[in-house]
């Protein structure tokens, strides 16, 4: 599809502070239940350390709260919420299939919960909802970190010590689909196309999901390295840890890019979508469009869409016009693309 009209955007600092502000837990909530011991056989040791459940809390009755002690990420309370399947019980000898949401940047574990239906959604659905902690400008990376590696390793801990956790102890099976919003977006592409036949298929709303994308420059550029290094300033980290500086390590950053690794993706069911900025279906009316944000994410999943089409993948994209970067067109989206995911979970 053609490319829209390129515009001036804010810098990437103040973009990032917008895009943080949307997605902050609301202040006020409340505080979670007190936890209690995990059972000592929910446990996962392997090649990255002994990574374990430390505490669980059930926030109700379909909905628990794992605290996670994590080598990869160098935190003994990581958080991870699950919503349970009908029927679930810690028995090894059944399994359910696993649908991973991960939440944007600024947020946490509960956003999809909190901000969403996704637990009406699911609740008779055969399903294993899995909603992890991803930083607060974690990107879904092993950081590089200036070459020392080291923590945080995210995409360790999520594809690596956390799989062991819930298929070992929660009953997590090998059907896995995931997705996520704007850097869950990101978080979804880039984790199913650096891992052929983990994930069965893929879904991203609003997602980051051509980091290296740039576009003409002018006195104020915004682009995809903006969108990315400004966020993690904005949450006090240094730019350059991440995947380093994008114009001295452009092979890093396309090492996790979905635009760049959409070969990799051709082989199973997508979905992606995005707004244009304008005020949308969900907006009062005076509400101003989003100037910075969502009309880059169109720009992006534009081009990633582009890029799909190319290389043969089965992508449904629904560029949907009106609509700002939020909560209420993700919560449509997955809407959208639950019939998509839960066909290629077997569900």
């Amino acid at each position: 599809m053609p490319h829209m009209d390129r515009r001036r955007f804010l810098t990437g600092a103040a973009a990032a502070a917008s895009a943080v502000a949307l997605t902050a837990t609301p202040a006020g909530a409340a505080a979670p239940p007190a936890r209690r011991k995990a059972k000592p056989a929910r446990r996962a040791a392997g090649t990255f350390g002994d990574a374990r459940v430390v505490a669980e809390t059930y926030v109700d009755t379909r909905t628990l709260d794992l605290t996670i002690d994590s080598p990869a990420l160098a935190d003994p309370a990581v958080k991870v919420r699950l919503l349970l399947p009908p029927g679930w019980t810690p028995n090894p000898a059944r399994t359910w299939p696993v649908l991973y949401l991960l939440h944007g940047a600024g947020d946490d574990y509960s956003s999809w919960t909190r901000s969403t239906d996704v637990a009406a959604l699911t609740q008779d659905t055969g399903v294993l909802v899995v909603m992890p902690t991803g930083g607060r400008a974690g990107f879904y990376s092993d950081w590089w970190n200036h070459g020392f590696g080291g923590a945080p390793a995210w995409e360790t801990f999520h594809l690596v010590e956390l799989i062991r956790i819930l298929e070992g102890g929660y009953g997590a099976g090998p059907r896995r689909v995931i997705a996520g919003l704007s850097m869950g977006g990101f978080g979804a592409m880039s984790y199913a196309a650096r891992h052929p036949g983990m994930f069965r298929a893929a879904a991203a709303y609003s997602g980051v999901v051509h980091t290296t994308y740039t576009g003409p420059h002018d006195p104020s550029p915004f682009d995809g390295p903006a969108l990315v290094r400004g966020t993690l300033q904005v949450e006090g980290f240094d730019p350059d840890a991440l995947w380093g500086d994008p114009a001295v390590d452009p092979g890093r950053w396309a090492a996790h890019n979905p635009y760049d690794l959409a070969y990799l993706l051709k082989d199973i069911p997508l979905y992606a979508s995005s707004g244009n900025g304008q005020p949308g279906p969900f907006e009062p009316p005076g509400t101003p469009a989003d100037p910075n944000i969502e009309p880059l994410i169109e720009i992006m999943t534009e081009a990633f869409v582009d890029r799909l089409h190319q290389v043969g993948a089965n992508i449904t994209a629904n560029l949907y016009g009106p609509g700002i970067h939020n909560w209420p067109y993700w919560e449509r989206e997955l809407h959208a693309s639950f019939p998509l995911l839960m066909n290629a979970a077997g569900v």
